[in-house]
């Protein structure tokens, strides 16, 4: 009798320790197919990364020997100064803090010059009708360009204290690029791209755009 629940318990021993051993190669197993599945996840993720890291810092661009997009970093979220439709293309102006404020002031028809600091973006986009909407209105379709100007009367002394920059936008590659002699109107390699044209507005310091009543 003693004999034979020995036997029994050896027995359950037994199958104990090859049930810890199924048991631990089950546990590996599994390990082994969740550190791999972590793995591919990873992967996905990093590529998926690596696409958005890929695509292009606009304010990384600058004109040669001229402004920087950097120089107007927040552009985006500036007021409105006023829209405008030239050259089968649409536009919204904005303007910085300093910009807005002069403005409101009565700069420039109150013969006074803009302060130093302020900054104005000019969004061009090529113009599409919403067919579906009523009155078919038009809308702002793919974007064309993004234009700038920064007074500083110091650094850009030889231009009536304003700089320039005009930078292409191209849809297919998402990216923007600084406008050369060949773009629409032709645009020099300098912050003075856009002297020649504003001496015509030489008497509102050389800002064309009038701040639309509200």
């Amino acid at each position: 009798m003693l004999e034979k629940t020995s036997e029994t318990v050896n027995y359950a021993l037994l199958n104990l320790k090859a049930s810890k051993l199924i048991f631990r190669d089950w546990s590996e197993e599994r390990a082994v197919r969740i550190r791999s599945s972590i793995a591919v996840i990873s992967s996905v993720l990093l590529g998926v990364g690596g696409i958005g890291f890929a695509a292009q810092d606009k304010y990384t661009v600058q004109v040669p020997g001229g402004l920087a997009f950097s120089e107007f970093r927040g552009y985006e979220d500036w007021s409105v100064v006023a829209i405008s439709e030239n050259g089968g293309k649409i536009a919204v102006i904005l303007g910085n803090p300093e910009m807005i404020n002069a403005f409101r002031a009565g700069v420039p028809g109150n013969g006074k010059a803009f302060p130093d600091g302020a900054r104005m973006a000019k969004i061009h986009w090529m113009p599409k009708k919403q067919e579906a909407y009523p009155g078919a209105p038009t809308v702002p379709g793919i974007q064309h360009d993004a234009d700038f100007m920064v007074k500083d009367s110091k650094r850009f002394a030889d231009s009536g204290g304003w700089g320039w920059a005009s930078f292409q936008y191209d849809a297919a590659s998402d990216t923007f690029s600084p406008t050369t002699e060949a773009g629409a109107p032709p645009q020099g390699h300098d912050a003075k791209c856009g002297f020649a044209c504003h001496t015509l507005a030489r008497n509102r310091d050389y800002v064309f755009t009038e701040y639309g009543h509200r």
